[in-house]
């Protein structure tokens, strides 16, 4: 069993980073998987729901606080590492997007372009990516003054505007430096 492991969410100036740990079955069936960046929102909409039903799954996420904390890169090993343990099963396995792998005991593999190339990491991918879309949505409720339901969290020139005009909120990571600038006005 190979478990795939990717990310969403990491340049973003607010909300979390989150992993996904996916292990396909042989026969998943899966048309279109691919790197969740070159899909349409419908068509990873489609393809989530097609992954949460016939895999094995497991999402974790490291919040603005940890990744303030421990900074980004150790924020997301984390949320991958919570991840994978949030599998129901130890995979034999794991196959991770990028050039760097959490400090685990697992037998596993970075894969720079992984989530191209793998059908259990673009499987993660699209995981991730939904799951934080909707966490950011959902702030957006919130927070509108920074259209997050647009851009996400990322630094946009209407996100970066609207931190500049009414502050930062508690879901902004204080550690990055547009929103750490801000306290040297």
């Amino acid at each position: 069993m190979i478990a795939g492991v990717d990310e969403a969410g990491r340049g973003p100036l607010a909300g979390p980073v989150v992993a996904a740990a996916v292990i396909l079955p042989d026969d998943h069936g899966i048309a279109g998987l691919d790197d969740s960046k070159k899909l349409t929102a419908k068509k990873r909409a489609v393809l989530e729901a097609e992954i949460l039903e016939k895999t094995r799954y497991s999402i974790a996420l490291c919040s603005e606080a940890e990744i303030d904390e421990m900074n980004i890169l150790q924020a997301t090993m984390q949320a991958m590492s919570r991840a994978v343990a949030g599998l129901d099963m130890r995979p034999d396995r794991v196959l991770v997007d990028g050039n760097r792998l959490p400090d685990w005991d697992h037998d596993a593999r970075a894969v720079v372009g992984g989530d191209a190339l793998h059908p259990c990491i673009s499987a993660a991918s699209i995981l991730a990516k939904e799951y934080r879309d909707r966490i950011m949505i959902a702030a957006a409720q919130r927070y509108p003054q920074y259209g997050w339901d647009r851009n996400k969290g990322y630094g946009t020139a209407e996100h970066l505007a609207a931190l500049r005009k009414h502050g930062p909120t508690p879901l902004h990571r204080k550690s990055f430096a547009p929103v750490a600038q801000l306290s040297l006005i």
